[in-house]
């Protein structure tokens, strides 16, 4: 019985509990569709503020800077070639790679002893030939003689025979005697023909007996040309290059001996684009003399030269574009033939043009700016150039704000938090040169002589600049640094 009743007590628990539970699940169920059905209104939204870089757009007049990169070349380079065949009797001592000459320094000979012997047989055919000539005119002078001695026999004969005619016509002379004496006008005649045919012949011989003494005169004058020949001299100050000749060898007619280059007369080619090129042109359409400044960047030492463009080639160039300027350089010290640069072209100033960050443009040409209440705004402007980092642009933005970098999460009517540099920055220091000591000056180049992991051509730069009145203070810092090392 006691089992039973406590079964029943159980099992009206147990109806109890899934009672509450099912009630429980029920308001539940209702407090969620009640909660569901009811509109939901979203919290008012916070505008987000954007915190940017602005920098001041100033118009005003700039240069822009054209960059290119070219090739070192010297405006006079000389090929050496042996206008005449011959041994090499004679060398200079500067006759070598890099050796220095001055102008009319002797700097090869080739034996002269065949050239010698055609001078002499020269001069004795000029002998011969003027001796010739003057026998000429002896005989033409002794053949006009004897014309004038055969024209006055010819008179007497013709007198003579007119004589014979008067007697004949008063009954006193014969008809013998009349032709005896006309026979003898036509032999003197004939004599003066044979007289003036022997000047002739004798004018002849004068004129080629001329003829012929120019022709050894010419003769002589080759035979000397090549006499001189055989000394080769330098015809202007520079250096040798590619020498391949030494004493003792036997060289051929125009056999190239040498290159001879002028170290102080160098200039700088450098291919632009057909529209830079356009912007290097004046109204006129010619080519603006502009200046240039031309670097050398070796082993931490840049060599700097200044120049001005003289020219720009005739034409483009087989499988090329743009075109081919040239400039010359001025006091180009460290530069060699053949060295690769960085050219910077100076070209005409533009008016009312602000200089930006190249990253406040887009690729649509706008920028944005602070409007009312610190709001972007999108303004068009024309791109004139760029120059690495900054573009110089040309709108209507003149005295206002600039957003200094673009963003995907700026537009125009977004509201940003301006951030103003409180001061320009300074612009960069010219490097600082020092005078150097004689002591001090020579450790340095007897530092840079003995080392061995620099390059030839650096060390020769370096050098250069050593030499010089007033160093670079950051080369003589890295190179003591080294030194300590």
């Amino acid at each position: 019985m006691r089992f039973l009743f406590r079964s029943m007590v159980g099992l009206f628990l147990t109806a109890v509990t899934l009672a509450l539970l099912v009630w429980a699940g029920v308001l539940v169920r209702g407090a969620v569709q009640e909660r569901m059905a009811d509109d939901t209104r979203a919290p008012p939204a916070r505008e987000r503020i954007f915190s940017v870089n602005v920098v001041s757009a100033v118009e005003g007049v700039h240069s822009p800077v054209l960059e290119s990169f070219g090739e070192i070349a010297s405006r006079r380079t000389l090929e050496l070639r042996a206008a005449s065949g011959g041994r090499v009797v004679f060398l200079s001592d500067s006759f070598e790679d890099g050796g220095a000459v001055k102008a009319g320094e002797v700097l090869v000979r080739i034996d002269p002893a065949d050239a010698l012997s055609a001078v002499d047989r020269a001069k004795n055919d000029l002998a011969d030939a003027e001796a010739e000539q003057r026998d000429a005119a002896r005989g033409l002078a002794l053949a006009r003689d004897e014309l004038l001695a055969a024209q006055a026999q010819a008179e007497l004969r013709e007198k003579a025979y007119q004589r014979q005619l008067d007697l004949a016509e008063r009954g006193v002379g014969t008809t013998a005697a009349s032709e005896t004496a006309e026979l003898a006008v036509s032999a003197a005649q004939q004599a003066v023909l044979a007289r003036r045919q022997a000047v002739a012949q004798a004018e002849a011989r004068v004129d080629q007996s001329a003829t012929r003494t120019a022709r050894a005169r010419l003769a002589l004058a080759e035979a000397d040309r090549r006499l001189t020949d055989m000394v080769i001299t330098a015809p202007f100050s520079g250096t040798l290059n590619a020498t391949n000749v030494v004493e003792g060898r036997l060289v051929t007619q125009n056999e190239r001996l040498a290159e001879l280059i002028d170290p102080d007369d160098l200039e700088v080619s450098f291919r632009v684009s057909t529209a830079q090129y356009a912007r290097l042109l004046d109204a006129t359409g010619d080519l603006i003399l502009a200046d240039v400044t031309v670097t050398l960047e070796a082993a931490r030492v840049d060599l700097a030269a200044t120049g001005r463009i003289t020219r720009a080639s005739a034409s483009t160039g087989e499988g090329q574009t743009g075109r081919l300027i040239f400039a010359a350089l001025e006091r180009p010290a460290g530069f060699k033939p053949g060295d690769f640069v960085t050219v910077h072209v100076a070209e005409p100033p533009l008016l009312n043009v602000v200089p930006l960050p190249a990253s406040a443009v887009d690729a649509q040409g706008s920028v944005l700016v602070l409007g009312e209440g610190d709001r972007l705004e999108a303004v068009a402007v024309n791109v004139l150039r760029r120059q690495g980092d900054s573009v110089l642009v040309r709108g209507p933005i003149a005295g206002r704000e600039v957003v200094e970098a673009r963003s995907p999460l700026l537009g125009a009517g977004i509201a940003v938090k301006p951030l103003r540099k409180s001061a320009a920055p300074a612009p960069p220091a010219p490097p600082e040169m020092l005078e150097l000591s004689d002591d001090r000056r020579a450790r340095l180049v007897a530092f840079v002589e003995n080392s061995e992991r620099m390059p030839q051509e650096d060390k020769a730069r370096v050098l250069a600049q050593l030499a010089q009145p007033t160093v670079p203070a950051d080369m003589v810092a890295r190179i003591e640094s080294r030194m300590g090392g």
